[in-house]
């Protein structure tokens, strides 16, 4: 056994395999990558991927990840036939960091490629209204995230057909002909159900829509959305891929130059980019993506199994726990299995105890980060959840400190 298959919390097969023969697949549906025809590189583990990701050429006496370029306009005598004209089309620190996580998103597949985004919603936002008109029809994840019914309502007002269903179960298929655009979530916000990216992907290309995948959840250390076959894999950089909490961050990545002209397009259209920044924090904070993401998930794993037992717990989700109904779809596509966890105490009042009982938990909204979070989820609206549901997002804390925090303040908040 290898020490990547000994990480608690990951998927345990660490490379599929094909369906029709039951061989290991190769190339981009296993964890090491191919390398580029008549390369010499040696492939590389998720860790050292991540360290080494956009960084430029090694030049004598430049730093090994250049600093933010702080820069409204560019020089520019006579024509401009170069990268940098105007900071709302292009910025050096945008560079670095979009083909960084285009290097994780489907590694050595130089087709791919990134848009960075002022926020998830601004990448979100960015492929729906670039490829969608007024007449098209789109679908989307009644389970998804919380602003989705708000981009619903954008949608409809343009003349946009929007159709829905849940994520469990493959049920979008049965509203997918003559759709533009599949919408997929998976695992979902905050429910944690998963569908089957491959074969909705195939079913939507077979009836001519595009597939768009929001991958916030997995991030690509544990899902590749592009190398299952979806068209686009969205995220909101918010969250653990750049995982300390204090920047706002998303993305767009895709390998079909005409699609990202779209997206990109719409960007300038809008102007909804990052500040030089935030771009240049979260690229630096990819260095730690994997060591991050292991142990968030090992943690989220070592709750789930903690909680599995208690009377005063319902409802418990995590992808990870092998009695999950999602747990072997998840395990077929996903390479780890997020930080996040899910359950339902028995009323609102038990769950502010609970939450006010925590010490090393903060009660606060998004997911991801280094410190713990937790809330409950009914108190913004707008997710069909009850009023004791909890979203749960472990950090990077010890494991039996984390546990010990959650069991007592569970038991405090009985009384």
């Amino acid at each position: 056994m290898t020490d990547e298959e000994r990480i608690p919390g990951r998927a345990s097969a660490p490379t599929h395999a094909d369906e029709s023969t039951g061989a290991p697949l190769t190339g981009a549906d296993s964890t090491t990558p191919p390398t580029h025809a008549g390369s010499t590189t040696p492939p590389t583990g998720d860790g050292t991927r991540a360290v080494r990701a956009g960084l430029p050429e090694p030049a004598k006496y430049e730093p090994t990840l250049p600093g933010p370029v702080f820069a409204a306009h560019f020089h520019l005598p006579g024509e401009p036939t170069g990268p940098y004209t105007y900071g709302r089309d292009e910025n050096p620190t945008w560079t670095h960091l979009e083909r960084a996580i285009g290097e994780l998103e489907s590694p050595a597949d130089d087709a791919v490629e990134t848009l960075v985004f002022a926020s998830g919603m601004a990448a979100i936002s960015a492929v729906l209204f670039s490829q969608l008109r007024t007449g098209d029809a789109v679908v989307l994840p009644d389970d998804g995230y919380q602003a989705l019914p708000l981009v619903r309502e954008q949608l409809t007002a343009y003349g946009i057909e929007v159709r829905t269903a849940p994520t469990g179960g493959d049920a979008q298929l049965d509203v997918l002909d003559g759709a533009r655009l599949l919408w997929l979530e998976t695992p979902s916000n905050p429910g944690l159900d998963v569908c089957d990216v491959r074969r909705l992907a195939d079913a939507a290309h077979a009836r001519g829509a595009l597939v768009a995948v929001d991958n916030t959840l997995a991030t690509p250390l544990g899902q590749r959305p592009l190398d299952l076959g979806a068209d686009f894999s969205v995220a909101s950089g918010t969250k653990q891929l750049s995982g300390h909490g204090d920047l706002l961050l998303g993305y767009v990545a895709c390998r079909d130059a005409e699609l990202t002209a779209a997206v990109r397009r719409w960007r300038k259209i809008v102007g909804a980019v990052p500040g030089p920044m935030e771009a240049w924090l979260a690229h630096r904070s990819l260095a730690t993506l994997q060591l991050r993401v292991d142990r968030q998930n090992a943690n989220a794993l070592a709750l789930a199994e903690a909680l599995r037992d208690r009377a005063d717990v319902t409802g418990l989700r995590y992808p990870g726990l092998p009695d999950d109904p999602s747990y072997k779809l998840a395990a077929r596509q996903m390479r780890r299995f997020g930080c996040v966890v899910s359950f339902e105490l028995p009323s609102r009042a038990r769950a502010e105890r609970f939450l006010d009982a925590l010490r090393l938990v903060d009660d606060a909204t998004s997911f991801g980060g280094v410190r713990s979070t937790a809330e409950r989820r009914g108190r913004w609206g707008g997710d069909a959840v009850p009023e004791g549901f909890i979203r749960f997002s472990a950090g990077a804390e010890d494991a039996d400190d984390l546990v010990a925090d959650v069991l007592r303040a569970l038991d405090e908040a009985r009384a």
